[in-house]
């Protein structure tokens, strides 16, 4: 099976030894995104509504990179500094993401990249 690095100027370059997204076959494996805007590369300041919208958008802009969209989202995982954050995800997560939702996980971490309080990773399936 043959793989392909995906790359989009719509989404912040790597920050790292990573690809935004991997294609192998019809799987998109999304690199996790943190809320960093694409053009200046500095973290979205304000309040946490902004910053996890930031982050879907990084991941939209990938997914769509590779192919696919939000839609094909089968699994995600959600990283948060503080887990009194999550709700918010869900509420901004149900308008990046329809129904049947990908599985999903959370986890409550100590640190994330560069400061940030959230992060989130995806499989995209686009079969």
């Amino acid at each position: 099976m043959s793989r392909q690095s995906i790359h989009t100027k719509r989404a912040p370059e790597a920050i790292g030894t990573y690809s935004q997204a991997i294609r192998a076959g019809d799987t998109v494996y999304l690199s996790g995104q943190i809320p960093l805007d694409p053009a200046t590369m500095q973290l979205v300041t304000g309040d946490i509504e902004a910053e996890i919208r930031r982050v879907f958008e990084n991941l939209k802009a990938v997914a769509e990179a590779a192919g696919g969209s939000l839609a094909h989202a089968v699994k995600m995982t959600v990283f948060l500094t503080d887990l009194a954050h999550f709700a918010k995800v869900n509420e901004i997560m149900a308008t990046y993401c329809s129904q049947p939702y990908p599985a999903r996980a959370a986890v409550g971490v100590a640190q994330l990249p560069r400061g940030a309080r959230v992060e989130i990773e995806g499989v995209l399936h686009l079969g």
